[in-house]
This record gives structure tokens, sequence and C-alpha cells, in this order.
């Protein structure tokens, strides 16, 4: 039987944890300001700490914002764990326990299930395989002093004293924080490359749809990416500037073959493969299994980070030769969900004075958990990191018989192990995990990846289906790198060749890596573990019983994958379009972000040099903060072209004549117009799409799943039947992101398409234009925003519908209204939009609130890196109350910046507050 479905986002085991919280708020003042205060950091005068050789200096700014100074690197480090310790321990111990599967030891049963898939994928037995066999010992070092100070700091704290969520926690639980171990620093790095992963949704998408779309229908809801329009990052090939392209395997893009597999259910009591499928459909066998998949991906990016189509980064870079500094000007903002605390901790880490011993003068963003900065600027070169999008998994159907797997005709041993799960207030769970050559069988561990194994393509070459395929995961960080040697190695890199030579080691994920120097140079580098595969072309899971699609043993040779320096235009821009022209020869991914984005900051800058003109850092700011709609600039005409006979819906088309296209947080023609855009989606596509795509509690009567239904005749008469949405808001489709951009854009010329039907219903009227859509959607549109915002349209403003929260990820995402007050905030009314330069994203199928934002923003000048900017989605402070917590998002959503001290002269005008680290042994 197929496993119950996982819960959805953050219901962690806090009903009973959040009730006694509330009543304990009863005893008084005492208990709720005393002890929220109790975890408050000292920020000033001494501190003795183990370890030290000599004093470090932590000096913080009014924003709590640190800058350390230190004589050793190891005392550097040290000191960094501990400042984490103080604003940061709960995020970084729950951190922890998620990427070592042991969320169940602190929140209790509901966690089980998502421990049981993360222990499936073994991201912490990777990462000690990292520690132990591949970092180098300087690596270790480091990793140790910051491990030493983070111990330092909770061998003098402890409960309350650590954070306000322990005090909560103890009410019903007796759990107590572990040592801090160098390893649990390095698994962060899987959860990174997790929540960047890639195209394993798209691959499980694909799948799905084939259970009720046919392969061509498929196609038109992922069109090819727009060369003609949106260029690529690398644009020049000449020896001074280029890019590297190998000659490559051909890819043929074969869909993969036929088969069935399993054994049943794993002896542990969770997901098995196995819904039952018609052998003799080309297209059954594997939709249990990707379901399973489906449903584990919709709870495990919760702690992380929605992963989707908008899920992304900007970043540029211009030469000296096209700003007023002279010298070059570098912006970067990363786009992820929001939480609180924001997910980047800003920090400058200095040795006191530079040598080969002590090599850091860097500064910017951090990731509390791990040493290092991840993002930011050094003495000599700054970097910016957006991802790559590189297709580095690959879902393999797996045929399983009788505790074997099938392989190119014989059947092989899968290999077991037991893992045990302890869970706070329950018994222990055990749970076993199976693997095959090709990975982890990750369909044992939810109903949506079990339906990838009942309906993903395959021929009639196929083993007997059975009770369905099992699916496993072929991931590049499921094998050990050396990413965090990397990630030192960029933070001491002093020009191009380091630079270079650094991004070799940053394996997983695989980023797009800008880079400025204060020589004057440009660049780009594209890193990472990216591999070649043999048959097959990774858009569809491929059968693993068939070495020919196999990876090659050695990944796309770093030497060959793309990189620019200093290009003739001038500037180099990354925000996920693809990154080299269709002629590379190697498949990196057929899954980019369409270029929206990327070609909106081209355009900005291109539009300045070529009147002339020079970019300053204020020009920057304002390309991070355009907020222009590019699809609206194509879809508005026509909606305005339509004679709309209503005077009520009139009054709302008409807020669409002379807007300017920008999505300012009180514009009223905004709200109105992406309305319209997420009900021309709903009626085109959403109502098309099978239940595991469309948002939950979405309810349709659809043709049964097993009968082929042009898009032309979906009324299906009396066989119809009703299903219901299975996705969550985050991540249910059509999300409206830019590949539905291109979508809409291939249909607009082409009026009578089957994808402008929609199906008689008792209420409706059949449509069979394009018109005739575009009309119902106006009239949708203004019925939802007067339901939403009132009848007068003079009211209406984007910011109203698109709100962002700010909720803390563990306490504030589930229970009674007095927690969530206590540790959320929000609401903020923000500008911007999906595929927007200012990408406040929103899932179109699942409302206006908004799913993932700029989570910092930052400019550096390479003249001075004194006159660079910074602003975090948040605070500093992870302690609710503490005037750090949120004291950033107030001028993140209004679009501006805070001074980036860099210069010790610099940092120490801006002090407020200054800290000594001493020696415990000191005299």
């Amino acid at each position: 039987m197929p496993a119950k479905k996982p819960r959805r986002r953050g219901r962690l085991t806090v009903i009973a944890l959040v009730m006694l919280l509330v009543a304990a708020l009863g005893y008084g003042a005492y208990w709720s300001v005393s002890t929220v205060r109790a975890s408050f950091p000292q920020v000033s005068g001494e501190i003795a700490i183990d370890g030290l050789s000599a004093p470090v200096t932590v000096s913080r700014d009014g924003n709590g914002i640190p800058q350390l100074y230190a004589d050793s690197a190891e005392d550097l480090f040290r000191a960094q764990g501990y400042v984490h310790a103080q604003d940061r321990f709960w995020e970084m111990d729950v951190r922890r326990h998620m990427t070592a599967g042991r969320l169940s030891e602190m929140f209790g049963e509901e966690q089980v299930e998502t421990d049981a898939f993360l222990r499936t994928l073994g991201w912490h037995d990777v990462a000690q395989r990292e520690y132990d066999e591949l970092l180098s010992e300087e690596t270790k070092a480091y990793l140790q002093a910051y491990a030493d100070g983070v111990n330092a700091y909770l061998a003098e704290n402890s409960g309350e004293e650590i954070s306000v969520e322990y005090a909560a926690l103890g009410f019903v639980n007796d759990y107590e924080p572990e040592e801090w171990e160098p390893v649990d620093s390095v698994a962060w790095l899987k959860a990174m490359a997790w929540d960047l992963r890639g195209n394993m949704q798209e691959e499980i998408d694909r799948s799905l749809l084939a259970t009720r779309l046919s392969p061509e229908e498929i196609e038109e809801l992922y069109p090819e990416y727009p060369y003609d329009r949106n260029n690529p990052i690398v644009q020049e090939t000449d020896a001074e500037g280029g890019s590297a392209a190998g000659e490559g395997t051909s890819l043929d893009g074969t869909l993969p073959g036929d088969g069935v597999a399993d054994d049943g259910v794993a002896d542990d009591g969770f997901t098995g493969v196995g819904l039952p499928a018609d052998a003799e459909e080309a297209l059954g066998g594997a939709s249990a299994q990707l379901s399973s998949v489906a449903d584990s991906l919709d709870t495990v990016p919760a702690l992380l980070g929605t992963n989707g189509s908008g899920i992304g980064s900007n970043s540029w870079v211009v030469h000296g030769d096209y700003t007023t500094t002279g010298l070059p000007l570098l912006a970067n903002d990363p786009h992820l969900a929001p939480s609180l605390p924001g997910v980047w901790y800003q920090m400058g880490l200095h040795c006191s004075e530079v040598s080969a011993e002590c090599p850091f003068a860097v500064s910017g963003f951090t990731f509390a958990g791990m040493p290092g900065v991840v993002i930011g600027h050094n003495q000599d070169i700054a970097w910016g990191l957006t991802n790559l999008g590189a297709d580095v998994t690959d879902l393999r159907l797996e045929k399983l018989n009788d505790g074997n797997y099938l392989r190119d005709g014989e059947q092989i041993p899968y290999e077991t192990r037991s893992e045990t799960i302890n869970v706070a207030g329950g018994e222990p769970r055990e749970i076993t995990v199976r693997s095959t050559g090709n990975g982890p069988i990750i369909s044992d561990r939810g109903e949506e990846y079990a339906d990838v194994g009942d309906s993903a393509p395959v021929d009639s070459a196929a083993p007997d289906r059975g009770e369905g395929y099992a699916v496993s995961l072929s991931w590049t960080a499921l094998e050990p790198s050396r990413t965090m040697d990397a990630v030192f190695s960029l933070n001491a890199a002093s020009g191009w060749e380091e630079f270079r030579a650094a991004a070799e080691d940053f394996a997983v994920p695989s980023q797009n890596l800008i880079y400025a120097d204060t020589e004057g140079n440009i660049g780009y580098q594209a890193p990472g573990l990216i591999p070649i595969r043999g048959e097959g072309d990774g858009r569809y899971p491929s059968p693993g019983w068939d070495s020919a699609y196999d990876w090659a043993d050695e990944y796309i040779p770093q030497d060959e994958l793309p990189w620019e320096f200093n290009p003739e235009r001038g500037y180099i821009v990354t925000a996920n379009q693809a990154v080299v022209g269709d002629d590379y020869g190697y498949r990196l991914t057929d899954d980019w972000s369409y270029g929206t984005r990327s070609q909106r900051i081209e355009d900005l800058i291109r539009g300045t040099i070529e009147d002339g003109g020079k970019i300053s850092t204020g020009d920057m700011q304002d390309i991070q903060l355009d907020n222009s709609n590019e699809m609206a600039k194509l879809l508005v005409p026509h909606l305005l072209r339509i004679d709309i006979s209503d005077p009520y819906v009139r009054e709302a088309q008409a807020l669409l004549e002379g807007w300017d296209y920008t999505q300012d947080a009180d514009s009223p023609a905004a709200a109105y117009y992406n309305a319209v855009w997420r009900n021309v989606l709903q009626l085109a596509f959403g109502n098309k799409l099978p239940k595991e795509l469309r948002v939950e509690g979405q309810c349709l009567s659809v043709p049964p799943a097993d009968e082929s239904q042009p898009l032309e005749n979906l009324d299906g008469g009396d066989r119809m039947i009703t299903e219901c949405g299975e996705r969550s808001p985050e991540t249910a489709q059509p999300d409206g992101g830019d590949r539905w951009f291109e979508v809409v854009r291939g249909l607009l010329d082409d009026p009578e398409n089957p994808w402008w039907t929609v199906p008689e219903t008792d209420t409706e009227q059949a449509v069979e234009h394009r018109d005739d859509l575009l009309a119902r959607a106006m009239r949708d549109a203004r019925w939802e925003l007067t339901a939403e915002l009132g009848k007068d349209i003079d009211t209406w403003s984007w910011g109203r519908l698109h709100r962002l929260m700010l909720n803390n990820q563990t306490l504030g995402t589930e229970g009674p209204g007095p927690v969530q007050w206590m540790l959320n905030r929000g609401p903020w009314n923000i500008a911007g939009g999906t595929d927007a330069v200012d990408a406040s994203g929103w899932n179109a199928a699942g409302g206006y609130d908004i799913t993932w934002v700029p989570s910092m923003r930052m400019v550096v000048s390479l003249d001075n890196f004194d006159d660079s900017l910074w602003i975090n989605l948040t605070g500093a402070s992870g302690h609710a109350y503490h005037g750090n917590y949120t004291d950033q998002t107030d001028l993140w959503a209004r679009g501006e910046y805070l001074p980036w001290a860099f210069s010790r002269e610099a940092v120490e005008e801006r002090a407020e507050n200054t800290l000594t680290l001493t020696p415990a042994n000191a005299s």
C-alpha cells in the first residue's frame, strides 16, 4: 500500500508545546520579558573562551552586524563560531538536525517521515566522508576551530539563555543541544545543494503530466529556450575572453523505456512502490512512485525554501570602462524563500595582518553554522552567485524483485541499511534504506515519488510492470566533494587565476560565479560536478535497468566548463538563463529560466552604455529594484482590444490603459493585471493538469486518467470523475513564472489553439477562442479583487494582495495565534513580482502571497569597498524582540540599503558595541 501522504509545510509536533507556551505566558511579565531577554547576547566588554591564542575584537554596528579581527586564522574562525552561536544558535541547531535526519529528536512524531527521507539521502554520511577523506588539513583545522567557538558558547549557556525557543521546547521535551561537530557545518552544503538541485521537479512534473496530456502537449508546456530574444550568459568565444566548449557527447533526447518494478514496501512501514498500472499502456507504470517523489519534495524544501521555476538569483558585473568610478561594480541578490531569521548573516572576517598564515580580509554574507563567507568581497576581489541550474539529478526507474534489481538482464542484490530515528516523546522508529547502483530508492519515502514510477514515459522494451517501478536518485551531491575547501580558497583569492582555481573545487551546488577585482577585471566561471550522460537527456526518468543511460565515469572537465574574462561588451549578466548557446559541446540542462530577468537587466545596462552614459552605484540599485512586468507588455494590448460590455468589468479593464507595466506596491493596475494573469493560466492550463500538479483543495470534474482526451474534448461526457489537487500552494502549477510567459507567448498568435478552450459547465458556457478566454479571465479577476480588495477600484493596490510574512520556520508556522504573534512578523505590502528583476515571487496557482524574495541585496564598488552597499531581508539576530531581529526589513521593503563598511577606519566609525574575546587561560 502507498504510504500516508507526508504532512505539509511546517507541521511540526508543537501543538501541545505551543499550548503550554501560551499557558506559560500567563505566568506574567517575568516569563514573557525576562525569558525572552535572557538569550540576548553580550556585545560589549570581555568574554574569556577556551582555545584562543590571542584576543579577538568583535565590533558591531547599530544593526548588530559584526566585524571580527584576529591575529590567526584559527582564532578568527573560532570567534566566528562563537558569534554565530550568540545570535543564531537555534537556527543552527535546527539546520543540523534537518541535514542529519534528526528533526524528530526535537519536534516529535510528525517529523519521522521527513527524517526518513533525509536519512535515505544520507546527507550527513556524505558530509562525514568529505571531512574524513577529501578536505584539506587546513580546512579541517578551520572547521574544528569554528566548532570549538560554538561549543565555547554552549558551555556558558543553556536552555532559555541560548534562545527563547528552547524555553518553549523545555515545557514538553528535556532536549539539550549537543556539542557542535565540524561535519555539522559541512552537511549544510548538502541542504544548499538540495535547494538548488536543478530540474528534478521538472523531471517529475513532465512524467506526471503524461497521465493526462499527450507528449506533444507536454512539450508545448516546456518551450525551447528563446535564444533569438534572450542572450545566454557566455556570449563571446574568442580566446581572450571566451567560453571553453568541449567536443562532448551527442545526446539525442530519447525517452526512457517502458517497464515495471517492485517487490513492495520496504519493511519499515513507510512508503513503498506500487499503484497498479496497465502494462499495455505506454505511459503507465510509474505515476505512484513519481507522486511520492513530489510529495516529499513538497515537504523537505519547506525547511529550506520553495524550489521552483522562480527560485533563482540575479547577479551582474560592469567593467570600469562603463562605470562612474572607473573600476567595476558588481551586484547580487539571491532569490530564496522568506524565513525568520533570514538565511543570510552579514559579517566581516579580518586578519589583523594579512599574511600567508592568516590570509583573510573578507566581508559579506555567511551561513550561520558554517565558517567563512559565501558571497561578498575581500581586499582584492568580489564575487556573486546565482544558480546555474545544471541538471545534476536523474530519477532512475528500477525493476525490483525479491531483494534484487534488474541490471542489463541480470538480477543484482540491492543494498540495505537500517536507520534508527529517535522521537521526542515517542518510541524510536526503525527504517530500512534500500539502494541500487544508481542511488538510494526514494520511492520508499512518499506517495508522489511512487507516482513517478507509475506514469513516467517508457517504451515497449521495458520489463514487466507488475505493481509499478521503484524510483532511485542519482545526484552529484551524494558523492563526496571539496566544496568546503572552495569556500576558504574563494575567501582568500587575490586574482582571476586563484578565483578560477577555487571555483574548480566548488562542486555542488553548481553555481554561476561572477567576478571583479581591484585591477579592473571582470569575469565569469561555471563550476560544478555536471554529469555526462549516455543515452537520454535527463528530461524524464530513465530506465535504471539499462546501463546505456548511465553517467560517464568522469564529469564535464573543469577546463571545458564555460567562462568569460573581460568580454568586449563590458558587462556580464547571470540570472539563471541559459549559460551557453545551443552549440556547446556538452548538455548542461534544457530547463533554464527563460531569460526574462537576465534580458531586462542586460537591456537596462546596454541602454545606458549605448546612450553614452556611465553606470553608477545608484544605477545598480535601480536595476535591482526594477519591477517591470515583461509579460504584461505582450498581453495587455490583447486585453485592451477586447470589447467588454459589462461596465463593472470595463471599469477594471480601464486600469490597464496607460499603465507603464511597473508593479509598485500601491499600483491598482498591477493588482488587476496580475489577477487577470492568474485567471488566464487557470482557465487555459490549470484545469487541464492532473491532480498531482494542481493546488491542494482544487477539485475538478475530469475524464478518468486512463482515458486519453484531446484538449478540445475534455468534457468527457458521462465518464467524468471528481479529482482534487494535491500540491501545496507554493509548488503547484501553473506557477506563472517565465516558462509560462513563453507558453502563452507562443499561443497568442493562434487564437483557436485547443489550449484556449474551456468546457461547458452547469454555470458557464464553453470557451473556444483566445479572446473569449481573456474576456472571462478579466471578468473573473474583477470579481476576485472585489472580494479581496473591495468594490472601489481606486482603493486597490498590488501590495495589499502581494504580501510578505516572515515566519519563524519551526514554532512560528503552526499553532495558536499568540505564539505566532510572538515569533512572526508582518505583513509587508511589497512591490515586484515573479520574474521581474525585483523578484518578489508568488505562485499563480496558489495565490498572491509572496513565496520567494531577494533574500539580500548587495552592490560592491571595486574602486572603494567602503562605498559598497548591502541589505538583508531580516536582521543579524535570531532572537525574538531583539532590536536586530527584523531591523533591516523595513529598509529592504522600501528598496533602501545600508552602508557596507570594510576598512578598519570605516568599521570603527560605525561601531556601536565592541566585545573582546580573550583566551580563557590569560593571566
